[in-house]
């Protein structure tokens, strides 16, 4: 898919699906191959997603296919988002493919090891010649079989004139193989007869190997289940209306823009739509994070994956059905899923390097050990050091935390654009609140009625100053008559209405004049043949948990502050209420002063708006995040998009945000750890004869210790849910 963005209008940002990848090292080949055609500024590629995204000028998707099958992968360009029903098949295809391949190969290695394991140690103390030419035949079938899929990728890097992981994979295999033939041939001619055979060991690490992965793919398939969970709530079929009012069931991909289709009680809404006939009311949890059913007639909106309670409602489809919201959804945590973080490009810097030093190390190894007058150890802490040392675990530390973080949020509802907006999140110290449409609903209600005498009572007030607005669309003339209508106040008439700009409105009511004019104290002065009568304060009514929302921010050890156009009084007002302290409040702002303001903060602050005033302001921020309720532009403008009138997702951001950024951190610490330590000893012979089997069963522990932390996140944010 190829979209504009929004801080430049002639930058694009391209999504390729690259098959064949099968560890970090790969994309990090795929990455750089990428990088170097011309006109790319960036570009991430996931091993975990099989998908690349990439921003630049001018991209041609020929070119950077071309580049990246000259590395030895295959590509495509995602053109379009995928009906769900396929999205979802396309997922669960390619996990199961890959758990299946993995399966296979683990059980070839292990099915052929055990016997001859068994075997080995039953018949060691006989002088059976036969049992060398089983464990030979044994062997060479396993790496046929379990690592021809190691060999064609070491293969596929060599005559690229690079490595990756399964070239330590391969190379250890053959070397253990190729030094137990040597030994086998040499003891036919009755030479070497005291040393012992690695034809198990070969096997046994292959399978062990792809035990490993296979268990990898497995765990992956579960961490990254939240596209896959958010697509089964669009349904695979929608019932739609023929010309003659007759129904039929076809596959909700293929409802087109303007198609009516029935939904009945207890089914889920197939695309969004607007409601022609019916009533009922709709759970909608799944896209405004809003528990409670919401009440819908004719004339609504709805939106695909909602869950229709109770009526039955006809409605006519606003979009195709694959462009639902929940298909726009997904593809947005798929984009996030697929992107890097700024500390993931630590690890991949690390990866690309680290094979070529590997391979230095293990031949440093060998030559050491030879000089020692021991060149069988030699061998065997070669194969060791190879196969320990393999960088699985660093290449999925980020993207697995990533995979599960991103997923969490958009079952609230929180659309996280991309990894460095996750880690952004994470780093936080100070987020900067726009007040209209954010803190509060954007709706001005009247708080204060002020009488000048006591012969006049806050009713008549309200009622004279409705009586005047009530011909104006002023929004708040309108807040003032809405104020008297729920007072169920009788307004007079009005004669001779006239609108004064910049000042006010004024009328004749029973022969005198009567105007609403600006006050620099309130909102408003109520004046009758030139006498002030009182004055009525108009403010913008708080959201109901923006109060809680912030308090659970600052808990968090976060700065607060409030942008507001509005005057002095009438801001700190509502800072008070909202519990921002008066030196955080700025009050009188244009959207240049927030600009201005934001560009003064110390790094980590993150922009919270949602109206068009604010998209400069939430470009400008190191992090953007835009209520979901408020304008396209500042959507797009901004990096996180949460529920609309939910502000209490802002501090579940930040917390889901700082716990991914824990994880991350935790993997790096156990991959970098894991290394550091395991290939000096593997160095110096210290695991011993079964060295490359140890090292195997390490290396796979790896693996599985970074995806189990990713998998503790998952449940973790789940119990928050």
């Amino acid at each position: 898919m190829t979209t504009a963005t929004a801080q430049s209008p002639k930058s694009e940002v391209m999504d390729l699906k690259i098959e064949g990848m099968t560890c970090a090292g790969c994309a990090a080949t795929v990455q750089r191959a990428i990088e170097a055609r011309p006109g790319v500024t960036a570009a991430s590629v996931s091993v975990t997603t099989n998908r690349a995204q990439v921003e630049g000028h001018n991209l041609k998707p020929e070119e950077l296919i071309a580049a990246i099958e000259h590395k030895g992968y295959s590509a495509e360009l995602i053109e379009d988002i995928a009906a769900p029903a396929e999205l979802r098949s396309e997922i669960e295809l390619r996990q199961a493919k890959h758990e299946r391949q993995w399966r296979f190969r683990a059980i070839v290695g292990l099915g052929v090891w055990a016997p001859l394991e068994i075997l080995h140690w039953t018949t060691r103390s006989m002088d059976l010649a036969w049992t060398g030419w089983i464990m030979f035949a044994g062997s060479t079938f396993v790496l046929a079989v379990a690592g021809a899929g190691f060999y064609r990728s070491a293969w596929n890097a060599a005559i690229r004139r690079t490595t990756n992981m399964d070239t330590l994979i391969a190379i250890g295999a053959t070397t253990a193989y190729v030094f137990s033939l040597v030994v086998f041939i040499a003891q036919s001619f009755g030479r070497l007869l005291e040393q012992p055979l690695y034809f198990t060991e070969a096997a046994a690490l292959l399978g062990i190997i792809s035990l490993g992965h296979w268990m990898e793919a497995y765990a992956t398939a579960k961490a990254g289940s939240a596209v896959r969970e958010l697509l089964e709530l669009q349904p695979e079929e929608a019932e739609v209306f023929d010309e003659d009012g007759t129904t039929r069931i076809i596959p909700s991909g293929d409802v087109q823009l303007g198609d009516r289709f029935l939904i009945r009680p207890g089914a889920r809404v197939p695309v969004d739509g607007t409601v022609c006939e019916g009533e009922s009311e709709l759970d909608e949890a799944v896209v405004t994070g809003e528990s409670l059913p919401v009440v819908k007639r004719t004339g609504d909106e709805v939106v695909a994956g909602s869950f229709n309670t109770t009526g039955r409602l006809v409605v006519e489809a606003s979009v195709d059905g694959r462009h639902t919201t929940i298909a726009r959804i997904a593809e947005m945590v798929q984009r996030a899923q697929s992107s890097k973080a700024d500390i993931q490009r630590l690890a991949d810097r690390v990866s690309s390097i680290f094979v070529p030093t590997v391979l230095i190390i293990a031949l440093v190894t060998i030559i050491g050990w030879t000089i020692a007058g021991d060149f069988p150890t030699g061998v065997i802490s070669t194969v060791t050091v190879l196969i320990i040392s393999c960088p699985c675990a660093l290449g999925l530390a980020t993207p697995m935390a990533v995979m599960v973080g991103a997923g969490a949020a958009s079952k609230r509802g929180i659309l996280i654009k991309s990894a460095m907006a996750l880690e952004q999140a994470g780093r936080t110290t100070h987020i900067v609140f726009d007040k209209t449409g954010t803190l509060t609903a954007g709706a001005p209600i009247v708080t204060n009625i002020t009488p000048e005498d006591s012969w006049l009572s806050e009713s008549e007030l309200l009622a004279l100053a409705a009586s005047v607005e009530a011909p104006s669309e002023h929004p708040i003339a309108k807040a003032i008559v809405r104020a008297a209508s729920m007072r169920q106040l009788d307004l007079y008439s009005v004669e001779q209405f006239r609108a004064i700009p910049g000042e006010g409105v004024e009328g004749v009511i029973s022969g005198r004049s009567v105007r609403v004019l600006k006050d620099e104290n309130a909102t408003c002065r109520i004046e009758r043949e030139g006498k002030t009568l009182g004055t009525i304060t108009v403010t913008d009514e708080v959201r109901p948990d923006a109060a809680d929302a912030v308090k659970r921010l600052r808990a968090m050890g976060l700065t607060v502050t409030m942008l507001t156009g509005d005057k002095e009084a009438a801001a700190k007002a509502i800072g008070a209420s909202l519990g921002i302290e008066e030196s955080n409040i700025c009050f009188e702002a244009t959207p240049e002063m927030k600009l201005q303001f934001l560009a003064e903060l110390p790094t980590g602050g993150v922009m919270v708006g949602d109206g068009i005033n604010d998209a400069a302001a939430l470009a400008q921020a190191d992090l953007g995040i835009a209520m979901a309720s408020g304008t396209n532009i500042a959507i797009e403008s901004a990096d996180v998009v949460i529920p609309g009138n939910h502000v209490s997702a802002v501090p579940e951001t930040i917390h889901i945000a700082r716990k991914t950024l824990r994880t991350i951190k935790q993997n790096l610490f156990f991959a970098f750890f894991y290394n550091t330590c395991a290939i000096p000893a593997a160095a110096f012979g210290l695991l011993g004869p079964y060295g490359p089997l140890i090292a195997a069963a390490a290396m796979g522990l790896s693996d599985i210790t970074v995806i189990g932390n990713a998998l503790r996140l998952k449940a973790g944010l789940g119990r928050l849910g």
